[in-house]
């Protein structure tokens, strides 16, 4: 019995060092499907269009709701997706000339950047028949943008001319433990480390308003850390219908220092709070039908949430009250529906809807550099298990085209008119290994 104990131990300490050093990887530019948070983060939840609060599959569970660790036993799980968003802005209506004014150089521009790497991992491990710890290693990002023109900085030929945009990324390592009491009610703990990078190019224009100009733009990468928690609930309520529920924390991250002339509040970009609740349902054995609502509250953070005006006037950048991004909270409703066809084969569908992305017309203008425009999301996968009971798993997600449109808010009443664009695509593959 002590062997087989150390011998746990060692499988338990190689698997976190596993996902650790893949984690290390992860620092890359992930999807950012609703708003700048990814629309799943597992194969198999991605393959749902991101459902599953009440329905854990992998030991990426922990991602969504720490709870769900108690019901996937001793697992590794790796992934890789190939991430496409297209992403494009166009400026109608010639400048006025006027003084004071901001304009933009009409035409349509597309992003360059559209090709992402990002791999996914995480390792599951039971302590008892009720009790499990493990590790998630997931990301966050998507104000990636490249532009090969000077977008704002048309407004001053003497500024800067090359490239426009903006590259955000974020790392999530979450350990995690869940206990089931009375064999039906889990509930899970996830401290968060978090871990961002962000680079910013071509606002160099904005200099005029800012605290800080020479901390606006091309000042490369700069890093930012901070910690948060993410709490859950697991019930099953009957044999036929589970219910779900997680909430995670602000996380309070470090001010970015290169960027304290662009970020409100001296460069603070925060990450906002959400929760998510869900259904499972099991109509028939070989079928299971999950359903989750999401509120991301994007409107708590400054940096984000504030209207680019008056506050660029009135305060300018970088500023405890400084302009933002001016989005607002986010509802998302996702639909999955998974069926085991065969002991070998699991197929799974899956659909989202947002009320509306966070982007208002007002603020088109400086989401030229986020353009997260997304609403809807469609996607489909499979499971293919194995004797060995080790699994391969896929996903594709296509999230549909969708456009933002509004004034130019410097310049002229009715001169300029922005309009932002984006749709995109999503290929993952994965592999489990069950023991």
């Amino acid at each position: 019995m002590k062997q087989k104990k150390l011998v746990n131990l060692r499988n338990l300490l190689l698997g976190s060092a596993a996902v650790l050093a893949v984690g290390a990887l992860t620092a890359n530019d992930a999807n950012a499907t609703n708003g700048y948070f990814a629309h799943g983060y597992s194969i198999k939840n991605k393959a749902l269009a991101g459902a599953g609060v009440a329905l854990p599959l992998d030991s990426l569970a922990a991602s969504m709701n720490p709870a769900g660790m108690t019901e996937v036993g001793h697992r590794l799980d790796l992934g890789v997706s190939l991430f496409s968003p297209r992403r494009s802005y166009d400026v109608k209506g010639n400048p006025s000339g006027f003084q004071g004014t901001f304009p933009l150089m009409p035409g349509d521009e597309d992003s360059d950047s559209e090709y992402f790497v990002i791999p996914s991992i995480g390792y599951n491990y039971m302590l008892t028949d009720h009790s499990s710890i493990g590790i998630s290693v997931y990301g966050n990002g998507g104000m990636n943008t490249d532009y090969d023109t000077a977008t704002f900085n048309y407004v001053d030929p003497s500024l800067p001319q090359g490239t426009t945009g903006v590259d955000l990324m974020q790392l999530f390592i979450a350990p995690t433990y869940a206990h089931k009491f009375k064999g039906k009610h889990s509930f899970g703990l996830t401290p968060i480390i978090a871990v961002q990078f962000f680079e910013a190019r071509g606002t160099e224009a904005f200099g005029m308003f800012s605290e800080s100009p020479n901390k606006l733009g091309k000042n490369g990468h700069d890093s930012s850390y901070g910690f948060g928690a993410r709490v859950g609930y697991l019930g099953q309520l009957t044999d036929k219908l589970s219910i779900g529920a997680s909430y995670q924390t602000e996380i309070d991250m470090d001010e970015f220092d290169d960027y304290k002339g662009l970020f409100a509040e001296q460069g603070d970009f925060d990450i906002p709070q959400n929760f998510t609740l869900g259904l499972a349902f099991k109509p028939i054995p070989a079928v299971r039908i999950a359903f989750d609502w999401q509120r991301i509250y994007y409107s708590d953070i400054d940096s984000i949430a504030n209207p680019l005006l008056p506050n660029l006037m009135t305060d300018g950048l970088g500023s405890n009250n400084g302009a933002g991004f001016g989005w607002d909270d986010m509802d998302v409703f996702k639909i999955g529906l998974e069926w085991e066809r065969t002991e070998q084969w699991t197929y799974r569908f899956g659909y989202s809807y947002s009320d509306d992305q966070p982007i208002p017309d007002s603020e088109v203008m400086f989401n030229i550099l986020a353009p997260a425009t997304i609403e809807q999301h469609a996607s489909f996968g499979f499971t293919r298990t194995f004797d060995s009971q080790n699994e391969l798993n896929f996903a594709f997600m296509y999230a549909f085209n969708n456009k933002v449109k509004g004034p130019n808010p410097m310049e002229a009443p009715d001169q300029q008119t922005i309009e932002l664009e984006m749709d995109q695509w999503e290929v993952s593959l994965g592999y489990s290994w069950v023991f």
